[in-house]
């Protein structure tokens, strides 16, 4: 049995109510419902939160609600990995069997049905225990620098000062989409980096962090532009 689970806590700070505040017209968390709805790769597709507001949403949109997760659970200490373990616990508590199952954010509206297909392919195609998305980094991460005490620039890499563009390593980052993997490897707690970990490449216009109320703006203006 496949399932995805969507993480949604109530308790977002920075952008209060972010899972479920209006996205281009739906609640966001609705996005990622949808997408792994449309996906065809699950059985089920579940949201952990401790919120009824956001279950009553999660239900409205296809989803299941099977449980509330705890309040120990839904602070700001609590892991991805913390909350996967759980939801995968009570599974098994109910004698529901698992064999692959995908973290999909709730924060996530440029995710598509297809990416989700290409990462559980991803997964399948070797011995391995993740695939997640990624995408590039949009300038070399060997000319980042820091902001000294004394409000001064100093360079991480200083070996690569004149280092040419096009010489330089390209380097990745995750995109924060997505995260499939087998179900004993989330209840083992294996890493997500790792050489048993696949990287599914998604174009950078697909991707926008949302943690902060500018990220919120560039995301709607993003989507806007793609639409």
């Amino acid at each position: 049995m496949n399932i995805a689970i969507i993480p949604a806590r109530g308790g977002s700070k920075r952008i209060p109510r972010k899972n479920i505040k209006q996205f281009h017209g739906k609640p966001m968390i609705a996005y990622s419902i949808e997408a792994a709805l449309a996906s065809g790769c699950f059985d089920e597709v579940c949201v952990s939160t401790d919120d009824t507001d956001i279950a009553n949403i999660a239900l409205r949109y296809g989803a299941t609600v099977p449980f509330i997760r705890p309040a120990d659970l839904a602070d700001d200490y609590a892991t991805t990995l913390d909350v996967m373990t759980h939801a995968l616990n009570w599974y098994k508590q109910n004698n529901r069997v698992i064999t692959h199952v995908c973290c999909i954010y709730a924060t996530a509206p440029f995710i598509t049905p297809e990416a989700l297909q290409s990462g559980f392919a991803a997964l399948n195609s070797a011995d391995l225990d993740y695939a997640f998305s990624a995408t590039s980094y949009a300038f070399p991460i060997q000319r980042a620098f820091k902001i000294t005490p004394h409000n001064t620039v100093e360079m991480f890499q200083p070996e690569h000062l004149s280092t040419r563009s096009q010489d330089l390593e390209e380097a990745y980052h995750d995109a924060g989409q997505f995260y499939w993997g087998t179900a004993a490897a989330f209840k083992n707690r294996k890493p997500f980096f790792s050489p048993r970990a696949k990287a599914v490449l998604l174009p950078r216009k697909y991707v926008q962090d949302i943690d902060t109320q500018e990220d919120w703006e560039l995301a709607e203006a993003l989507f806007k532009a793609l639409k």
